[in-house]
């Protein structure tokens, strides 16, 4: 396994993204990690690793490079200055530069994300109509718009790929309400998705070293996710 660090140009302003390249030989699917609070940090360079250990080729983008660095702010406080349209940009920067690495097949590219994450893998699906698969893990606020716009949730019907949920039972953010209102609106519009809800499992359920993981959970749904991707990203 290949890591780097590379560096793009977002609304002029150097967004770092962290790449983790598998040595099986290429093309590989190509697969955007969406950062949660903590940015990019070792949790998120860590899933990006496991992804290329799975034999795809990962890309976590910075979305905290328009912060001004001398500010000391916490993650929650980094995130609530977070707005869609910018995500989106720097989702898109990300995208691009993935579909331009000899490594990558460009027409098979995934998306997943943690905690907000989850929420940036959702508003991609609904933006990107390239995306052949997206897993959502435990993201919060999928009914709340970051700035103008609609919602992640209000643009649902936009959806083009198959998308993966998996969810803690014992959640506030998305509390099982939430969950069950994303599966009931993807039913109703007919879209593909699976959706899996966690007994004794709450919020980062995945993150290990955390109060919040939870060993048989975090390993069930990183099988489900490799497996998804792997389905749809053949």
């Amino acid at each position: 396994m290949t890591t780097r660090w590379d560096t793009l140009n977002v609304d002029r302003s150097d967004m770092r993204c962290f790449i983790a390249l598998p040595d099986a030989p290429g093309p590989r699917p190509g697969i955007l990690v969406a950062q949660h609070a903590g940015g990019v940090d070792d949790f998120i360079q860590t899933m990006a690793r496991r992804l290329a250990a799975g034999g795809f080729v990962a890309i976590a983008p910075d979305l905290y490079h328009r912060d001004d660095p001398a500010r000391a702010d916490d993650a929650m406080q980094r995130m609530s200055r977070l707005r869609d349209a910018g995500i989106v940009a720097d989702c898109d920067a990300a995208l691009a530069h993935l579909r331009t690495f000899p490594a990558v097949a460009a027409a098979r590219i995934g998306i997943t994300g943690f905690c907000m994450g989850g929420r940036v893998a959702y508003l991609m699906a609904t933006r990107d109509p390239a995306l052949r698969a997206a897993v959502v893990f435990y993201g919060g606020n999928i009914m709340r718009a970051w700035g103008e716009g609609p919602a992640p949730f209000d643009e649902s019907s936009r959806i083009a790929c198959p998308v993966l949920g998996l969810f803690g039972a014992d959640d506030a953010n998305p509390a099982p309400a939430d969950v069950a209102k994303l599966d009931a609106e993807l039913t109703r519009l007919g879209k593909q998705h699976e959706f899996h809800v966690y007994a004794g499992a709450g919020h980062a359920f995945m993150s290990e070293g955390r109060p919040s993981y939870r060993a048989d959970p975090a390993e069930d749904a990183w099988q489900k996710c490799l497996a998804w991707f792997e389905r749809h990203l053949a």
